[in-house]
């Protein structure tokens, strides 16, 4: 099958394995630790800035009790703990099971 297609086995071979790689390389990518993790982060910073200075309505509204920056402080928490969970255990590369090849006589 090789020779009528004009690609060698070595071709093939070189571009399953550059496939494999880039298919590892997105499913860590789209791990969705990465993105609530970056979210979370990106959102505590957000959100604990807001609470560093708060203006007394806002004091006044949660019967003062500083909530922005309690809840930054927990979503920052949040984030690092996915972000650190990624790098802790990160996604094993993608296996592939090998296909049998067909006899030739059937």
């Amino acid at each position: 099958m090789s020779e009528n297609s004009g690609h060698s086995e070595h071709d093939v071979q070189r571009e399953v394995s550059e496939l494999e790689g880039k298919s590892t390389t997105a499913s860590r990518l789209f791990d969705l630790r990465l993105i609530i993790g970056g979210l979370f982060v990106v959102y505590g910073v957000i959100v604990t800035i807001a609470g560093i200075n708060p203006s007394d309505s806002s004091l006044d509204k949660s019967e003062g009790v500083n909530i922005n920056l309690w809840t930054g402080i927990a979503m920052l928490l949040l984030g690092i703990f996915f972000l650190g969970w990624l790098k802790l255990r990160p996604t094993p590369p993608v296996e592939l099971a090998e296909v049998p090849e067909e006899e030739e006589g059937a």
